[in-house]
């Protein structure tokens, strides 16, 4: 094992995507090297053999650099899809006719097969189709329980397989079909840290998904339907992060609703203590090009600084030409607004107002006492990583080093805002606390002699939910005597 990386030197976290670009271990390390703090498995693509080759080509990285990796495991969710057509595509002229039916025939220019019964019940005349990411617009005219009817407003080439996007009403999808519980099985089986939900709507399809899950992985709820929105709060009660995913969601709202409805997202993500992640075409351009735009540049530093605790790639790093280069700019984009002088305030514009908890009270107090003292770090000893993810939200300016007896919980966290996790041997007293905190620090480059860290833990030491204990320690000089790190 090589010796540990010291934390990055940036508070907000990078989520790269793996796929045919970067699936390699070659190709893992170099992300990792470049800044990516976590890797998101997209189980719509590839088989479940490739993913588990995957997997542990990722978690190979914990024994080359003696930290803890982070795996989300991405479900595809009720993607509704139109069918094949004869020749593999179709032009729908604006104005025409065109149907959606039960028939499993390949499709013309005039219909094609819809294969989801649920869509047929909840449509009504005046409702919109949006095919193939928004592209094809078309209006329901009539429906039965066999045929839909519209008219096209948008027309184009409509290939096999595209997507159909109804954003004016809830469709009666089961949030898991049975492809995803196949995946989720798997997924849990390989012990991965986080599963994110795709096409929430309701809040019982995030307690659906928590009752399957039972504890073994942190569910990551994705906003990519108007209908989720509307219930957001809800939806957040019950799962543990968040993903604003702009992908769909852009599809199905006017472009210019979509910048507001990120914010508040994120803001109400904050506010309720949920990690929350921007993700989707935050670098598109680098698909194909070794440089981004401005606008994306832009796009990226907006999320930044509103707080969002992570940023995705998606087919920047998956599939696309520059893989390494898109995760190594995503990493200065963030050094240098963690760089501007206004950032701490601007971090500070969504008020966290803390739970009338002693835990609460506490790691609020952390953040305050660290600013007060000049403190260089945050030092927090907990199992379930529940203290953890409170001084996140309150987004302290000094980094939190976490250090916990369960591999699991700090390998969740790399997904929190400004932490560094360290799975370490449990403390029995308070002097071990204070000696190890010193030593934990000195060893991961977050303090020297002379600096002071703030320590938080909860007595007795290794009970969940007991964090009462928050001290100040000074590292004296002496103390470097003899430390081989």
């Amino acid at each position: 094992m090589t010796a540990s990386i010291p934390p990055r030197g940036r508070k907000v976290r990078i989520l790269a995507t793996l796929g045919p670009a970067s699936g390699s271990p070659d190709m893992i390390e170099a992300l990792f090297r470049a800044g990516a703090d976590a890797f998101r498995v997209n189980m719509s693509h590839g088989a479940q053999s490739g993913h588990a080759e995957t997997i542990a080509h990722i978690r190979a990285l914990e024994k080359q650099f003696g930290r803890p990796s982070t795996i989300l495991a991405d479900l595809q969710g009720p993607k509704l899809r139109v069918g094949a057509f004869a020749g593999g595509s179709a032009a729908l002229a604006t104005g025409g006719a065109f149907a959606l039916d039960h028939d499993t025939a390949p499709g013309d220019a005039t219909r094609v097969h819809l294969p989801h019964r649920e869509v047929f019940a909840v449509l009504e005349p005046g409702t919109r189709l949006l095919l193939d990411d928004g592209k094809l617009v078309l209006r329901v005219l009539s429906r039965t329980a066999e045929r839909i009817e519209t008219r096209v407003e948008v027309g184009g080439t409509l290939s096999n397989n595209k997507g159909v996007n109804i954003p004016d009403v809830v469709v009666p999808l089961a949030a898991l079909t049975e492809k995803d519980r196949s995946d989720l099985a798997f997924a849990l089986d390989q012990h991965v840290d986080w599963v994110a939900l795709s096409f929430v709507q309701r809040p019982e399809d995030v307690a659906e998904a928590r009752r399957l899950i039972g504890g073994r992985a942190a569910l990551l709820a994705k906003i990519e339907k108007p209908a989720a929105v509307d219930r957001l709060e809800s939806i957040l009660e019950l799962a543990d992060a968040v993903m604003v995913a702009r992908g769909d969601l852009g599809v199905e709202l006017p472009p210019y609703e979509l910048p507001p409805l990120q914010k508040r997202i994120v803001e109400t993500a904050r506010r309720m203590g949920r990690p929350v992640v921007v993700a989707t075409q935050m670098l598109e351009s680098m698909i194909q090009a070794p440089t981004p735009t401005r606008a994306e540049v832009s796009d990226v530093a907006t999320a930044i600084y509103d707080g969002a605790d992570a940023v995705m790639l998606s087919a920047e790093s998956a599939a696309g030409a520059w893989p390494r280069e898109s995760v190594a700019m995503m990493d200065s984009i963030a050094v240098a607004v963690e760089g501007d002088p206004g950032y701490a305030a601007r971090l500070h514009f969504t008020e966290t107002r803390p739970d009338p908890t002693t835990a609460d009270a506490l790691s609020e107090a952390a953040g305050a006492i660290a600013r007060t003292v000049s403190a260089s770090a945050i030092i927090c000893f907990t199992a379930s990583g529940s203290t953890a993810r409170r001084i996140a939200r309150e987004r302290p300016i000094v980094p939190v080093l976490v250090l916990t007896p369960k591999l699991e919980t700090a390998r969740r966290l790399g997904l929190l805002w400004g932490v560094h996790a360290v799975r370490t041997r449990d403390i029995g007293s308070f002097e071990e606390m204070v000696a190890k905190a010193k030593r934990m620090a000195l060893r991961h480059g977050l303090a020297a002699a002379g600096d002071s860290v703030v320590v938080i833990a909860g007595v007795p030491f290794g009970t969940p939910g007991s964090t009462n204990v928050l001290h100040v320690v000074r590292i004296a000089g002496d103390e470097l005597k003899g430390y081989r790190g």
